[in-house]
């Protein structure tokens, strides 16, 4: 499998990247507001807290005495009941954020995906598709909705704390603060290299995602042409590579977290000494400092945590890189404004100004190139195809015939020239408006999970029940369901895995016929069917396509001798055209190529006899 080349994701922290994720933040500042002045209350009854526990130190231990303890106790446990339903407030408004940027940060991609062009698709792989959708966008909604919050309460927390023991004494105050420098030194040093690490982890999960994709979609190519074990140690490859930054991570973190640790045990033991002195002179009371004791235990893990939350923010901006990356794709093909004013888009159709087609198509001195070509692939291509004329389009593999249905399709548009239907140029309507007067019958089908019926339905979702069966037995798509157990309502599979190419085939043109388009394509549809199915979709194609305009490109020449006009392509140009007689009488290109083709059907025919 070769390796997709991902743009590499490592800006210095930028605001204005974030700022791009502002309008999927906007909905929900209330709960934002909500989490923020939760955590302003929970920072301060962490602090609190050692404050509680010196008065009780002060006024009841050491002064030998339960005078006032009912109040004491009634306040405290207060604010503990206060700080836990702050806690549970907390949570359940951070839930929300992370659960609702998630989903809206899904639907918009996934929304925009329906937007963009084949040649996105063409260029980049389903695995990193699917890593930007799931695992990018998880990673945002987790920081955003976590991260940051805990990033203002440690910041808060580690301040007031310091603005507290200086207060209280200075002296021992500056003993904790003369550590801290070290301490973020330390943590800003093992941070960026546990981020290079995971960071490598990420870029690395997204190859893994797609190969592991293409591992499951292309299982019966990889079993044909045996080459599990090669698939098997590209796999087992990336997963070591992984393995080996995740262990480097680990070990960086092995390292620095006893290191932390260390330095807070001995500002413990320092302050310790230092003020069980002065508690022994009168100098600190004792509850003080046990004050100072709980704040140097704990206070290096908050700027542990701000410095680790900080990598971890200037790490996810890779991710949200990576979402915008999706996000601000173009498509090639863009409706004008007033286009999709009169007529809709893909999500807001307004079928009622659409016209019905004809089928009369006029390609208008078309050249055209592709997207990320230097070379033109038809050059002054000039074609005038009535409505109800059946047009074949022949030639090698990769000689431009799929070009031109899909510039009909408008999957592409024309370098120069235009493409007229019924006289006018098809950019002055909307994309939607042509494809849903246009039947696709692929080479390699594809079917969605679900019934039978229901993948025959996707051609015209208002027909009925016998609308969808009376499409399927015109092409003889009623005998795959015949064969399955529970007929029509059989489940196919994922991507129409229970059945053969063939039968994938016969329910996809059956979906097309039931969609009864202006415009057929058949883009090699009969390929990978075996003889008598052919035979079966010949006899029902030759009668539904009469009165319809239709396009077949066409492997077998043998099934194209009907044709109203047959354009031979080769190097992206139109070497000969006209009836399967004309076209043999010239004995010119194509009476070559179908004097080999018959020759190679003649040897396999004379093969197949002889073993049997």
């Amino acid at each position: 499998m070769a390796a997709y080349e991902e743009q590499e994701y490592n800006k210095p922290f930028s605001l204005q990247i974030w700022k791009k994720m502002f309008p999927f933040f906007r909905p929900y500042k209330k709960y934002f507001l909500i989490t923020l002045g939760l955590n302003i209350f929970l920072a301060a009854v962490d602090i609190l807290v050692p404050l509680f526990q010196s008065y009780a130190i002060d006024h009841f231990i050491t002064a030998d005495t339960l005078d006032g303890i009912r109040p004491f106790t009634r306040v405290y446990v207060l604010m503990i009941v206060a700080q836990t339903v702050s806690v549970y407030f907390s949570v359940h408004a951070a839930t929300t954020i992370e659960m609702n940027i998630g989903r809206d940060l899904k639907w918009a991609q996934f929304e925009h995906l329906q937007t963009l062009s084949f040649s996105y698709y063409n260029t980049t792989p389903v695995g990193y598709i699917h890593a930007r959708v799931m695992s990018d966008t998880l990673r945002i909604a987790t920081m955003v909705a976590w991260g940051l919050v805990d990033m203002f309460w440690a910041f808060l927390y580690v301040i007031t704390v310091f603005m507290v023991m200086f207060f209280l004494n200075a002296g021992l105050a500056l003993i904790i603060m003369l550590v801290v420098p070290g301490i973020a030194l330390l943590t800003v040093y093992f941070q960026n290299k546990i981020l290079h690490w995971n960071r490598k982890m990420r870029r690395i999960n997204s190859q893994i995602t797609s190969a592991y994709n293409e591992g499951i979609t292309g299982v019966k190519t990889s079993k044909s042409m045996v080459i599990e074990k090669d698939n098997d140690q590209e796999f087992y490859r990336k997963t070591s590579e992984m393995h080996q930054a995740a262990s480097r991570s680990a070990k960086l973190n092995a390292v620095y977290i006893p290191i932390i640790l260390f330095f807070g045990s001995v500002v413990s033991a320092i302050v310790l000494a230092k003020g069980g002195g002065m508690v022994q002179k009168d100098l600190m009371q004792l509850g003080t400092l046990s004050v100072f004791i709980s704040y140097a235990v704990v206070i290096f893990e908050p700027i542990q945590q701000l410095a680790r939350l900080l990598s971890e923010l200037i790490s996810c901006q890779a991710n949200i890189e990576r979402v915008m990356d999706l996000l601000d794709q173009k498509p090639n093909v863009v409706d004008r404004e007033d286009v999709v004013e009169r007529y809709g888009d893909a999500f807001t159709a307004k079928r009622e100004n659409w016209e019905r087609i004809r089928g009369d198509i006029v390609f208008e001195d078309v050249s055209f190139r592709y997207p990320d070509g230097k070379e033109y692939v038809l050059e002054h291509f000039n074609l005038h195809v009535p409505a109800g004329m059946n047009i074949a389009i022949v030639g090698e593999t990769g000689a431009g015939k799929s070009t031109l249905v899909n510039l009909l399709g408008r999957f592409f548009e024309p370098t120069k020239g235009r493409i007229l239907i019924d006289g006018v140029d098809y950019r002055e309507r909307s994309q939607l408006w042509l494809h849903s007067q246009m039947g696709y019958v692929l080479q390699n089908p594809h079917l969605f999970s679900g019934t039978v019926r229901e993948n025959i339905r996707y051609g015209r979702l208002s027909a009925t029940d016998a609308e969808v069966e009376e499409a399927a037995r015109q092409v003889s798509a009623d005998t795959v369901a015949s064969k399955l157990e529970h007929g029509y309502e059989s489940n196919v599979g994922e991507s129409g895995g229970r059945l053969s190419v063939g039968e994938k085939q016969l329910i996809s043109f059956a979906r097309a016929i039931l969609a009864d388009p202006a415009i057929f394509v058949l883009d090699e549809a009969t390929s990978s069917i075996d003889t008598k199915t052919e035979q079966l979709i010949q006899n029902a194609v030759g009668r539904l396509l009469k009165g319809h305009t239709s396009f077949v490109i066409a492997h077998r020449l043998s099934t194209i001798r009907q044709a109203d006009l047959i354009l031979v392509v080769k190097d992206g140009k139109i070497m000969e055209r006209g009836t399967h007689q004309e076209l043999l009488a010239q004995k010119g290109y194509y009476y070559e190529l179908y004097s080999r083709q018959f020759e190679e059907e003649a040897a396999m025919q004379v093969f197949a006899g002889e073993k049997m």
